[in-house]
């Protein structure tokens, strides 16, 4: 009884550690499908969940029944044998005296055992890939290239979409075919044993040997299939010149796998035959020819025609498979349709020329993003939990002109939180969002050498036509934990002076916590009592995760590559944030793989993200991928047609650069399409370099506003330039268009052979050279200053190219970097001056009205200026008082204005002065 009573309480004890795993295991699973459900898609998580569910259930089934059946097979040996082994050892375990093995183990019960063993041999050798539901369902939904491989024949979506699949039934049946081999094989030789006291016997009856032989064709049969695809394999060889099938692997490699495909078909139907004939003799010269021909076509053969055909006449053999790579490649990577033109450079910049091109001019980014994040953040963090995380380019129409702008989100960090202020509430209820963001022109800068604000401060202000209505940021890039928005303690909104402001969300992001289940179910999840005892969660409470927008976007399409810079997009007084997303594969014939990406890849989809919600919207903007049409195939409910994309986004959709790097390098090798050429690399082009920041780093692409040539309006592209391998001058440069129809068009303009057009470093060589630059920017160094050189920009502008580099200077003891110089090239000239329309008078000599004016003029005080300096001390001192008492009181904004003024006030004051 009371081993009876050990037994029910080590059940009962099972029962509940199995109960307390379903129960936080299904926390997780349900709160993933109520957050899916609140974004509107809960047929993307059906179908990702349950198809791989389904389909391990499926393959565990399918194990467990062709085993069973095969086992069944078995039975009438096994229970024979059984009958003839009566000795005392078997009797003694199976029923003790009076009781013999087959009182105990008849058919039924045999069943039983056969049963529980298939099962467990079933589903713990049928383990499956966590991405085979993505290769099923883009087997059953494929989309075709309309491109075929030039060895096949085959459109690109056999490889793609079919082939994956092949091999995994192949690799299925290999291992259900040994599994059962080894389970039967182990029963017919224990039934097989005929024994007596002294000697033990084995032989296979004709039973045994038949159904062993059925499961040895079939295992043929499968490594012949396997053979079949390993000649399409052959395309993603890495054998030869290039990445491809080369020649020896079509007459060597391709001709041992036909060979040896019809050797085990062969071999086989000989078995088959065998079941009737008995007779071995053949068989055995069938498994011998196999292992020679696999031996001989596996190693010698190609070995022997890389060796004496294929080396002595590389360039001969390997012409045709190069051509391929190549063509292949540049389909793949979207290269196959860009426009290539000779850019002719003229030098011929005048006046007139830069009036025609205003455009460029004015937009020409004097700010480099990393100085500028450090210089956001000395003066407009404002508080020490906000942070400005990044910044993104983009452009605005502001004021009917076509303006580059900087901007960044002011998100809330609550890593910044005091130590003491980190506590649960705080971080849950209280710190839920940031507040607003910056914007300043790229090239506009305050006689201080800080940048010009379109948009500052909290609440923001904005002195242009861009209206914030709702600067929240609940979705950003820092925002990494969860919390409870619409609480009864209210959130805290923004600082204002010495009080804070505070704020209830109205959203509909997150998941109502309207049942106390729900509240158990996320106590569970997050391992939080307190989201069940805590007064100040209502059943009007949402509760907001995966809030990261690069968690959330991976978490929704984890079938998906993402861009690394999603930017913020400020449209109808929202914010919006833009994340590039892409579609890649590595089963691309004869194109070249670059990195972990692949070798193939497109931008064809577009995630729009509410800062404010959390919604998400997946457009896609390339209908003609066929990637992209396969997955919207599988979740009709995620995808969304590119048409129906609002026109104020598509405004600001921009190329994006990861997309560029690559398509970029991998351009620099395969713009040489004669394969003669590409084989000898004649013509290899660079990624050029630049110094920045006193090291030398590849030079990354960059946007700009510019009129491309045989254009009639300027536009907003990203582009490169590119240097020949081993050299410094520039040969071409890429640009990709991101405006209206245009978007996702690539130019390639080569610049002439015979003519010296000077690279990034060669213009960097000459600042470093030019004894007035290098004099200054070595005495800076030298009086405990940081000198930072900025991006070289390299410009074109009509039949010119102009060169042009900020120059930042930053304290050691301060993080807040300041534009104090402008370095201009063009031609054999080289200036730097405090301003980019300085520089551009020292090398053309043109009136400062030609170019915009970067020093922004400082509104007035007063509306009657003062003309005396007694009116003008005194409204200084005014000033000063009231930012004293702003800044006792804690009104940051308010602080900073008043400081501004005063300073124009002393400006004012010493210009009077001097007079």
């Amino acid at each position: 009884m009371v081993r009876g009573f050990k037994i029910l309480l080590s059940i009962i004890i099972l029962i509940i550690f199995a109960f307390l795993i379903f129960i936080f295991a299904g926390s997780q699973i349900y709160t993933d499908w109520l957050w899916f459900n609140n974004l509107g898609f809960s047929h993307t998580f059906i179908t990702m969940f349950f198809t791989n569910f389904y389909l391990r259930l499926l393959v565990g089934l399918i194990f467990t029944i062709f085993i069973f059946i095969n086992l069944c097979f078995t039975r009438k040996p096994l229970l024979e044998y059984v009958s003839i082994r009566k000795d005392d050892t078997v009797e003694s375990l199976f029923g003790g005296e009076g009781n013999s093995f087959m009182d105990w183990l008849n058919k039924k019960r045999l069943n039983y055992i056969y049963l529980l063993g298939s099962i467990i041999l079933g589903f713990l050798f049928s383990s499956i890939s966590q991405d085979l539901w993505k290769i099923v369902l883009q087997y059953f939904n494929q989309s075709p290239f309309r491109t075929v491989d030039p060895i096949f024949g085959k459109d690109i979506s056999f490889y793609v979409f079919s082939l994956p699949f092949y091999h995994f039934l192949r690799e299925m049946g290999m291992v259900l075919i040994i599994l059962t081999l080894i389970a039967i094989g182990i029963i017919y030789t224990l039934a097989s044993g005929v024994s007596s006291l002294n000697e033990m016997r084995f032989k296979l009856s004709g039973r045994a040997k038949a159904h062993i032989t059925v499961l040895i064709v079939l295992f043929l049969f499968l490594k012949a299939w396997g053979y079949r695809l390993s000649m399409y394999d052959l395309l993603y060889s890495p054998r030869g010149v290039v990445f491809g099938a080369s020649y020896t692997d079509i007459h060597a490699n391709l001709l041992g796998l036909r060979i040896l495909f019809y050797i085990v078909l062969v071999i086989g139907v000989i078995l088959l035959i065998n079941l009737f004939r008995k007779s071995y003799k053949v068989l055995l010269w069938g498994l011998g020819i196999w292992l020679l021909t696999s031996f001989i076509f596996g190693n010698v053969y190609p070995g022997f025609v890389q060796r004496f055909q294929v080396e002595p006449n590389e360039i001969a053999k390997e012409r045709e498979y190069i051509g391929y790579n190549i063509e292949m490649t540049l389909k793949a990577y979207g290269l196959d349709n860009l426009t290539k033109t000779t850019f002719e450079v003229q030098d011929n910049l005048t006046p007139e020329i830069l009036a025609e091109n205003q455009a460029t001019i004015n937009n020409i980014r004097l700010w480099d993003s990393r100085p500028l994040r450090s210089t956001y953040r000395q003066l407009q963090e404002l508080r020490p939990y906000y942070s400005f995380v990044n910044v993104d380019i983009d452009r605005y129409l502001i004021d009917g002109e076509y303006r580059q702008v900087m901007l960044s989100g002011r998100e809330m960090d609550q890593n910044k939180l005091a130590g003491q202020a980190r506590t649960w509430i705080n971080q849950t209820l209280k710190y839920t969002h940031g507040y607003g963001i910056v914007m300043s022109p790229v090239n506009r800068v305050t006689t201080e050498g800080l940048p010009y604000f379109y948009i500052k401060d909290i609440p923001p202000k904005t002195n242009v036509n861009i209206e914030l209505t709702n600067p929240r940021i609940y979705y950003g890039e820092k925002t990494d934990n969860y919390v409870i928005a619409n609480n009864k303690s209210q959130e805290f909104d923004y600082p204002l002076g010495s009080r804070n402001a505070y704020f209830n969300y109205t959203g509909s992001g997150g998941v109502e916590l309207n049942s106390f289940f729900r509240k158990i179910i996320y106590a569970l999840r997050y391992g939080n009592i307190k989201f069940l005892l805590a007064d100040d969660i209502t059943s009007e409470s949402r509760i907001l995760y995966y809030r990261n927008i690069k968690e959330r976007v991976r978490k929704v399409a984890p079938f998906l590559r993402f861009d690394a810079d999603p930017y913020l997009v400020v449209l109808e007084g929202r914010l919006f944030w833009i994340q590039d997303a892409y579609t890649t594969t590595n089963r691309y014939p004869y194109s070249q793989p670059y990195g972990n990406i692949g070798n193939y890849i497109r931008n064809s989809i577009k995630v729009v993200i509410d800062a404010y919600n959390g919604s998400m919207q997946f457009y896609v903007t390339d209908p003609s991928d066929p990637l992209a049409v396969t997955y919207q195939k599988i979740f009709p409910d995620l995808f969304t047609s590119g048409e129906e994309m609002p026109e104020g986004i598509k405004r600001h959709l921009r190329y994006p650069q990861d997309l560029f790097i690559i398509q970029s390098r991998i351009y620099a090798t395969y713009h040489m399409t004669n394969p003669t050429v590409f084989y000898n690399k004649e013509d290899l082009w660079n990624i050029p370099t630049e110094n920045y920041a006193g090291t030398s780093i590849d030079m990354r692409p960059y946007y700009i506003i510019i009129k491309l040539p045989d254009s009639d309006r300027a536009e907003f592209v990203l582009m490169l330039p590119f240097t020949p391998a081993n050299k410094n001058n520039m040969i071409a440069w890429m640009a990709a268009r991101s405006d209206g129809e245009k978007y996702g068009e690539i130019l390639v303009y080569h610049f002439p052979k015979d003519k010296l057009i000077y690279g990034p470093m060669q213009i960097e060589s000459r600042i470093d050279q030019d004894a007035e630059i290098s004099q200054l920017l070595t005495l800076w160094s030298q009086r405990g200053s940081r000198v930072i050189r900025g991006n070289l920009l390299v410009i074109p502008i009509a039949s010119s190219i102009l060169y042009v580099e900020p120059v930042y200077l930053q304290a050691e003891t301060s993080e807040l970097p300041e534009l104090k110089r402008v370095v201009v090239a063009y031609k054999d000239r080289v200036v730097m001056r405090e301003r980019f329309d300085q520089a551009l008078n020292a090398i053309f000599g043109i009136s400062e009205e030609t170019v915009e004016t970067e020093i922004e003029e400082r509104p007035e005080v007063v509306e009657d200026i003062p003309v005396t300096i007694q009116e003008l001390a005194r409204q200084a001192l005014d000033v000063y008082q009231e930012a004293l008492g702003s800044l006792r009181e804690g009104n940051w904004a308010r602080y900073g204005d008043l400081t501004e003024q005063l300073q124009d006030i002393l400006e004012r004051l010493n210009e009077l002065s001097a007079r």
